[in-house]
């Protein structure tokens, strides 16, 4: 029986409909999302070479904090109160309204700070055009309310916008990314992309969804962000041991050592990548039914676990096993440094693959927000002393093992917690 089968089966006709043709939806758009990428990246990492690539890394990892503070934790609260209350027009278009105006606040205070912290110290002013560029990805994430679509349970606009985004990315960098010199295109590029995406994503929204747009009152507003706070909170812990691993490198070391690193980390994500529609498809439905039946979707959970596990495994044992020849093909001779990385780093499509189950659709889904945020939290706190003190010694190979130490340490946490709670998903 295949994955497809094995979710399909644990629910109704209707619903086992609604989930297929998200899946599909979902699956091609992780397609898009990760091999498209990686049509470039064979392409990038030898025109641009490590010290240019890792320019545009670095720059995407700090201005990937902006995205964070924009995001807020919507993507996950908003998409659940859309899903609960999508028969009602009047309440989505307020859901709707609201996080926008909030959002929007956020991205004018994002672009405060980072003009602020750019032109304060000389490692970021040196290269200011790359990080302004860089930011239009906030901006284009922010008009594109994903949170929407996925709480009315409808894929496939994300599918067809993001897949659209990536088209123009793809092909361009092959047009006008010639030589090292070109490397700002690249962030460019991608600003671009995301930007026409946002913008026919919000013409969708206007002429599909019935969503109107009026300004919300403060009771709305408050009711959204402290909804997202904790999510928000989670969020920024979580990026404390991702996207800052790359930002910490690069402040101890150089761009060609964030470049050996970031052309790994990339491969890894790529694998993480497949295994996202799950994810993303299950979220509102577990959401609902737990709503309804806890036992229910406990059981359904467990059946996740044994589908995400198995297949997630199988990738990162393939990983470790062929890192060498991997990084060979689709990075070059220039990215030996990178073998280590990925070997290293080879498990973690299955640790976080669990983490994801065990923390995002069973502990926020049962409403334990706040062991969450804490269980984050002190992994970020862990993860940043570890990158302190590794880093300064072994690199990129120091910051590649603070990364697994920390990510065996928030699964392990998460399965702990919910054992202790009587949540037996393992066994039993």
């Amino acid at each position: 029986m295949n994955i497809v089968d094995k979710i399909r089966n644990t629910i109704n006709t209707k619903e086992k409909k609604t989930l297929f043709e998200n899946f599909v939806a979902l699956s091609v758009l992780q397609g898009a999302n990760y091999i498209l990428p990686l049509i470039t990246l064979p392409y990038l990492v030898r025109v641009l070479g490590p010290e240019k690539f890792g320019l545009v890394a670095f720059a995407q990892a700090f201005v990937g904090y902006f995205q964070i503070i924009t995001d807020y934790g919507f993507n996950l609260s908003a998409t659940r109160e859309i899903s609960i209350h999508r028969e009602d027009s009047k309440k989505v278009s307020e859901i709707f309204c609201s996080v926008m105006v909030i959002k929007s606040c956020l991205l004018l205070v994002s672009l405060i700070l980072m003009s602020v912290i750019v032109f304060s110290f000389g490692k970021f002013r040196q290269d200011w055009p790359v990080y302004y560029v860089t930011f239009g990805m906030v901006l284009g994430q922010v008009l594109f309310p994903v949170w929407l679509f996925q709480g009315m349970e409808r894929m496939k606009y994300i599918t067809f916008l993001n897949i659209l985004a990536k088209l123009i990315f793809t092909i361009a960098i092959f047009v006008f990314v010639r030589e090292s010199s070109d490397y700002l295109y690249v962030p460019f590029l991608n600003s671009l992309g995301f930007f026409i995406a946002g913008v026919l994503a919000l013409w969708i929204v206007f002429r599909d969804f019935g969503v109107g747009f009026f300004i919300p009152d403060i009771r709305s507003l408050k009711h959204q962000l402290k909804e997202g706070w904790y999510i928000f909170i989670s969020t920024v812990a979580i990026s404390l041991y991702t996207i800052s691993n790359t930002f910490i490198l690069g402040l101890f070391t150089n761009n060609t050592i964030v470049g050996y690193y970031s052309a790994a980390e990339k491969i890894i994500k790529a694998v993480q990548g497949l295994l996202g529609p799950i994810s993303q498809t299950i979220y509102p439905y577990v959401s609902k039914l737990i709503n309804e039946s806890k036992e229910a979707g406990i059981r359904f959970i467990k059946k996740v676990i044994m589908v995400v596990g198995s297949l997630s495994f199988i990738f990162s044992l393939i990983i470790f096993v062929f890192a060498d020849l991997i990084v060979k093909i689709i990075l070059g001779n220039q990215y030996i440094e990178s073998i280590i990385v990925l070997r290293i780093l080879a498990f973690l499509p299955f640790i976080i693959g669990l983490s994801n189950i065990f923390g995002i659709q069973t502990m926020l889904t049962l409403n334990y927000k706040k062991a969450f945020s804490n269980i984050l939290i002190f992994a970020s706190v862990m993860n940043i002393i570890l990158a302190m003190i590794m880093v300064p010694m072994f690199k990129h190979i120091g910051i590649s093992f603070s990364v697994l130490f920390t990510e065996i340490f928030v699964t392990g946490s998460m399965l702990i917690f919910l054992q202790n709670k009587g949540i037996k998903l393992l066994g039993g």
